[in-house]
């Protein structure tokens, strides 16, 4: 029998931890940025390109709280199972299918990571490797990878039950639902997907299913496609490839890669879309869909020792991965256009495939393509999952049965938004988004939409529950001009839905006025920024050492002014700050990264050494962040050149590069052979004004 319960999974891991207080104004550099200016795209590509780009992630705040510091805990899970299958969620990370077990094979088909160690490849920072993470409405991964969905349980009218996962995504403002099932004697599971559009506008939409799966020398990754569009490191950005071989090489074969890469698969029209990695007996997991997801994907961290640095980073040693994903553009750097009050659904299927490994592993790309492609329609025929989905429409508005848990306010509030503007639902009766959701980020907004004001708080308070909504403007800005004394956060609130508007003059006056309400950091940090914009770097480093100084224990704060004083070139500034300021905060990561560049450019060898011979370690190091080995290359070039009076030149560069190598604990750079550049200088000014020369990042884990 078929049955969903609800258990706690074991695991050894880092608590996700607080989030920054700080509004995220700002996004994280997007290397996909350029990809529309590489030649020979499609036009359609580059249209999808080019819309729907983001300044930030608000209204969602940054999840940089974490540490590597793992423990024994017990995730909260949800348990789809039947004669054949076990299929294992993560509740309150995304809703992640984190396992799925076939139980006559005794096999594992996904990646099942043994410990859950968060890492800053996310859109909002947190992120962490392993299982089949579901991403929607923004490039990257899901705001919600590391957060609770709403979870609930319904039965489909032949008694199967469903875990319905579901959440409203802040950014594009849509709700999203993932309907999860196995019924009796499936040798697939089926996920079923729905987007909806509740706007009488269309809006740039994006999803992309991204499944890590064990890798070895013997996995191969086979799609039904003899071409491609690769994204990598150093080999000038997008480009057209063919399959299986490229650049002199099997690409189909992970470890054959050596650089970490995306390969973006172009299948051709009314192809079945399919993707599969398989061992060297030709089994392993095969995900399937019907047609609107088109797009299939490879990503590799490659076997150099950047890319093999980074998997440890995530895992433990000898835990390698890939991932092979699936979304509903041909590449990850393309938006499509849904259309006003559009609904999007289709079907994904997940199993175990068996192949002939002969064929599989043979050298015609085609034969082997087929071979897998004929095992799949035996497993799953194509015009049955096509019927399946629409058996899936009779109950995919069906209200479901036990809500198992509820995850954020903020669909709750845009329902009672949208009630007390007398404007329909945003969703159907299959995902409920009811009172009982709405918390202490909710309340002020509460406040604001029943009484038209906005509640005073504490001056000590850290602001929280961000929006950006262009209806709740006018009624911010009605508040505050009705109101006898605005309060500090009315302000500070309407000032970032100003900035986020454009409105970069009236998000001045609003955090002015604010600062002027009440003396608290976030006011003064968010005019550094307006600052830094107009490459006033003085007084930006000013504005943030005025925050800093009101809340010295804040770390996410700190890491900002100590960037800004050296973007400021005030070095000494920041060394200071730190003899004043909290041990705890010192021994951040971070902040040691930031003393160490410091240290480096008042001549301070001996404190860089001392940092580096205690470990460095950045717990949120971003992917493509080449600042370790800069500091460590930076640190030796220094060095010699102070104890032996050398010039800096390419004798020099070439000397450091070949006796002082990057510790393989520093080194995460992901271009293989990278080394001192020609056109690097002396390390003479902060490190945040000078461009990585030592390799610089192209593809992006999404």
């Amino acid at each position: 029998m078929s049955d969903l319960r609800l258990e706690t999974w074991p695991i050894v891991a880092a608590d996700i931890g607080p989030t920054s207080p700080l509004a995220p104004l700002h996004a994280p550099r997007d290397e996909h940025a350029a990809a529309a200016d590489a030649p020979g795209l499609p036009e359609a590509m580059r249209e999808n390109m080019r819309r729907g780009r983001l300044h930030s992630c608000l209204p969602y705040t940054m999840q940089d709280g974490y540490s590597r510091d793992r423990q024994p805990r017990s995730l909260r899970v949800a348990v789809l199972e039947n004669d054949l299958l076990r299929a294992v969620f993560l509740l309150d990370l995304g809703g992640r299918l984190w396992s799925l077990y076939h139980k006559q094979a005794q096999r594992e088909l996904l990646h099942v990571n043994p410990v859950l160690q968060p890492a800053n490849l996310a859109i909002r920072n947190a992120w962490f490797a392993g299982g089949v993470e579901w991403n929607v409405g923004a490039i990257g991964h899901s705001p919600h990878t590391c957060a609770p969905l709403y979870a609930a349980r319904l039965v489909t009218p032949d008694g199967t039950p469903v875990l319905r996962l579901y959440e409203w995504e802040r950014i594009r403002q849509v709700p999203y639902q993932i309907d999860a099932y196995l019924p009796d004697g499936s040798a697939v599971l089926f996920v079923r997907i729905r987007l909806s559009n509740p706007h009488d506008r269309a809006i740039p939409m994006y999803w992309w299913s991204n499944m890590a799966v064990p890798e070895s020398p013997h996995t191969r990754v086979l799609v039904p496609a003899t071409a491609a569009y690769t994204l990598g490191y150093g080999n000038g950005g997008l480009r057209a490839v063919s399959v299986p071989r490229a650049d002199d090489r099997d690409i189909t074969y992970p470890t054959n890669v050596s650089q970490s890469a995306d390969f973006f698969f172009d299948l051709p029209v009314n192809q079945r879309p399919w993707i599969a990695a398989l061992d060297g007996a030709g089994q392993g997991l095969v995900q399937t869909s019907t047609d609107r997801l088109r797009g299939r994907k490879l990503f590799v961290w490659g076997v150099g020792a950047g890319g093999q640095t980074w998997q440890d980073f995530l895992s433990t040693p000898g835990h390698r991965y890939c991932e092979i994903q699936a979304g509903l553009a041909r590449t990850q750097m393309e938006y499509l256009d849904m259309p006003a009050r559009a609904e999007w659904a289709w079907l994904e299927a997940y199993g175990l495939l068996d192949a002939d490994a002969a064929a599989v592993h043979g050298a015609d790309w085609a034969q082997a393509t087929q071979a897998v492609e004929d095992r799949l329609e035996r497993l799953m025929p194509r015009a049955a999952l096509q019927a399946e989905l629409a058996r899936g429409a009779v109950w995919a508005d069906q209200p479901p049965i036990e809500l198992l848990q509820r995850g954020s306010g903020w669909g709750a509030l845009e329902r009672r938004r949208r009630e007390a503007a007398g404007q329909a639902p945003f969703c159907t009766p299959a995902l409920v988004f009811d009172d009982q959701a709405l918390g202490d980020e909710q309340a002020p907004w509460i406040s604001l939409l029943r009484n038209g004001a906005f509640p005073e708080v504490a001056a000590d308070a850290e602001p929280t529950g961000y929006l950006v909504q262009p209806e709740w403007r006018p009624l911010l800005e009605a508040a505050v001009a009705a109101g006898p004394r605005a309060h500090w956060l009315a302000w500070l609130h309407l000032g970032l839905m100003r900035y986020h508007a454009g409105d970069l003059a009236g998000a001045r006056e609003a955090w002015e006025a604010s600062l002027h309400a009440c003396r608290t950091p976030w006011a003064p940090r968010n005019l550094a920024i307006l600052a830094a914009d107009e490459q006033r770097h003085e007084q930006a480093a000013t504005l943030y050492l005025d925050a800093y100084r009101l809340r010295p224990a804040c770390i996410p704060l700190a890491i900002e002014c100590g960037q800004a004083l050296l973007a400021a070139h005030r070095p000494q500034d920041w060394l200071d700050s730190l003899a004043e300021s909290p041990a705890a905060l010192r021994d951040n990561g971070r902040v040691r990264l930031l003393e160490a560049q410091a240290a480096l450019v008042v001549g301070d060898t001996a404190r860089v050494a001392r940092i580096l011979t205690q470990g460095l370690v950045i717990a949120d190091l971003r992917e493509g962040d080449q600042a370790l080995s800069d500091l460590w290359y930076d640190f030796q070039i220094q060095r010699l050149r102070a104890e032996e009076d050398l010039p800096l030149d390419e004798t020099l560069r070439a000397r450091v590069a070949r006796e002082f190598p990057v510790p393989q604990e520093l080194d995460f750079r992901m271009l293989v052979g990278s080394a001192l550049s020609e056109d690097r200088a002396a390390p003479a000014g902060p490190p945040a004004d000078r461009e990585m020369q030592w390799g610089r990042v192209a593809a992006t884990h999404t």
